[in-house]
């Protein structure tokens, strides 16, 4: 009967070569752009309970839904399900917030 413990190491080490390495870039790509819509929360936040008058700047706003309409558009093409939820709920949820301010 045949030792099957090397098989199992490779198999492993296949695993973590190919696998994993994929599984980190999609969940480091899905959290970016979760962090991104995370950017302004505080400040709208701070502006709908009346801590502070300030609004977030309007270039930083139009750098920010830059990069999550690209990366909306990544996603689209890529038929990635998880992101293109991920990101139009969050485009949702900021014009909501926005409409909250600007209607108050």
């Amino acid at each position: 009967m045949p030792f099957k413990f090397p098989m199992t190491i490779v198999a492993v080490r296949e695993f973590l070569t190919n696998s994993l390495a994929k599984l980190s870039a999609d969940t480091l790509g899905w959290l970016a752009a979760i962090v991104l819509h995370c950017a302004t929360l505080p400040t709208f936040l701070a502006l709908m309970t009346g801590l502070s008058d300030k609004t977030p700047g309007l270039d930083m706003i139009l750098f920010l839904w830059s990069g999550l309409v690209l990366l909306f558009l990544r996603a689209v093409v890529l038929r990635d399900m998880l992101n293109i939820i991920t990101i139009g709920f969050g485009f949702i949820l900021q014009a909501g917030f926005m409409a909250l301010i600007l209607f108050k």
